[in-house]
């Protein structure tokens, strides 16, 4: 049984700019074979159980042979699996997808071609290039910088390319730059004509420099650009300066290093990469189910004997929940009992159940929640608290001593994530974060354990350290690190507000060492 290939276009660089039907096939697919231009990120759209094979292209270093990949996705197709090959940019637009196409005809393959948000079109608009404006010009030519030698000379008409187009986009045409603008030049295109550069566009990373045919290598230089890049030549390029939107967004070329647990990064890096954000999760704990259910389940069977249930957490609505389905009962069962949330996102979270809490306090930690519930009249109640297994022991202790009777029932366990610390530890090294993010005081102390003591401190004294709150900037401190950033509002939306306020005025008194 022959299965078939799907030809994806992953897009040029933001993850988001993959299309639906992309995103879907990556979901259902058997196989994944991407290249080096293919965002990472887009790999989570993958099931676990799914191959993945790297054939990236990086500077003439192939992993694999273009004939050794055509083999391979009609060999994975011949075992009667679904094969998404993933392409940077679009498959058709020089991205020897055409060649593919090719081999699998030849091989009786079925395949389809999912088009991608090509390169050329979407890197000059995150730079502020728009390739076509009434006002400049009414054509534009795609051409590849970089020709197949085995094609003997040329195929491009310069003279027609210079003098015949208005806008001319090329690709993968850094190493062969200087040869290019003479090849315009001398074929009657203005020196003055102007001109841009933008490596690793669309990403945090992006990096524009324009000028005119006449000075661009010499600025590119200066820069320290090198490929991936793509030039545009025309007067469009003029409007870089008026329309430039992506860099001017208030996190741009910020490198900020996201430490929740996997599950839970996307909601903090969702909202930091639309600010311009380059995000590095790396996630310090991981959430799994306590060793014995035994204490949660015994609270949920006498659930009815309780007056309030206290959440401290989203993971601890979700896991107490989530036990109370297994044992055949639902939300019904909490009818008659309160809800109390430590703050707006574990109120979210119980939302996401259809349940409403009845107290959350002004202030998002126990001592504040403790206030709240002091002036319900707790004297005599019976109160559930499902939590992680180990946590502070102020609420409980506050709670009996205002004549409540507590069960504290262990919902979760957070253990040390087994992170892949080489990419952490070079990018530190090299200086090229900016930001270390942390969201409760575990992962401030399994982060640290991760490293050498010394080191780490060492490497993050450059590094502005930012804490959704008090409690977990204080586990910070005393583990010796600096702290810069506390949101006023101790949630995931205080901490993206508190960073954009700090990146625009870092010397703000606001600001500074807590």
């Amino acid at each position: 049984m022959v299965g078939k290939v799907y030809l994806v276009g992953a897009g040029p660089g933001d993850p988001e700019l993959l299309t639906l039907k992309g995103r879907r096939l990556l979901a259902e697919a058997d196989v994944v074979v991407y290249d080096f231009l293919a965002n990472a990120a887009l790999l989570r759209h993958i099931p676990e159980t799914s191959e993945k094979i790297y054939v990236g292209k990086k500077g003439g270093d192939h992993t694999l042979a273009q004939s050794g990949i055509n083999q391979l996705i009609i060999d994975k197709a011949r075992e009667g699996k679904k094969v998404v090959r993933l392409k940077g940019g679009d498959p058709f637009i020089f991205g020897r997808g055409g060649e593919e196409a090719e081999e699998l005809v030849q091989a009786g393959i079925p395949f389809e071609v999912v088009p991608g948000v090509t390169s050329a079109i979407a890197v000059p608009a995150y730079a502020g290039i728009p390739l076509t404006h009434r006002r400049y010009n009414s054509s534009v030519a795609l051409v590849t910088g970089h020709e197949d030698e085995q094609k003997g000379p040329t195929g491009l008409d310069w003279k027609k390319l210079a003098t015949g187009i208005e806008t001319l986009v090329f690709l993968m045409g850094f190493k062969n730059l200087p040869r290019i603008i003479a090849r315009l030049v001398d074929n009657g295109r203005e020196p003055t004509t102007p001109a841009a550069l933008i490596r690793w566009g669309t990403t945090p990373r992006q990096q524009t420099v324009t000028g005119t045919l006449d000075d661009i290598v010499d600025k590119a230089e200066a820069a320290g650009l090198g490929p991936p890049s793509i030039f545009v030549v025309g007067p469009v390029v003029a409007l870089r300066e008026q329309l430039s939107w992506f860099e001017r967004l208030p996190l741009f070329g910020r490198t900020v290093v996201v430490t929740r647990t996997r599950d839970q990064a996307s909601d903090l890096v969702q909202q930091l990469a639309p600010l311009g954000a380059e995000c590095l999760e790396f996630p310090t704990i991981r959430l799994v189910p306590p060793v014995s259910w035994e204490e949660l389940d015994r609270a949920i069977r006498e659930i009815e004997s309780f007056q309030w249930i206290v959440f401290t957490s989203p993971n601890g609505v979700r896991a107490f929940l989530s036990r109370l389905g297994t044992l055949q009962k639902d939300v019904r069962c909490l009818k008659g009992i309160r809800l109390a949330v430590i703050g707006p996102a574990t109120a979210a979270a119980l939302r996401e159940w259809h349940l409403l809490p009845d107290l959350v306090p002004e202030k998002f930690q126990a001592e504040f929640i403790l206030e709240s519930l002091a002036a319900a009249g707790l004297a005599g109640q019976r109160v559930l608290i499902p939590r992680a297994e180990t946590a502070r022991e102020i609420l409980p202790a506050g709670l009996r001593n205002l004549g409540a009777e507590v069960r504290v029932a262990t919902a979760y366990r957070t253990i040390p994530e087994e992170a892949e610390k080489p990419l952490l530890l070079g990018r530190l090294r090299e200086g090229s974060v900016d930001c270390l993010t942390f969201t409760s005081s575990s992962t401030v102390v399994n982060f640290l354990a991760l490293f050498d003591r010394s080191e780490i401190l060492s490497l993050l004294k450059p590094v502005t350290v930012a804490c959704i709150g008090p409690i977990t900037a204080r586990t910070a401190l005393d583990n010796g690190l600096a702290v810069q950033v506390i949101p006023e509002a101790y949630t995931i939306a205080g901490l993206v507000e508190a960073l954009v306020a700090f990146y625009k005025d870092p010397d703000s008194p606001k600001h500074g060492n807590f």
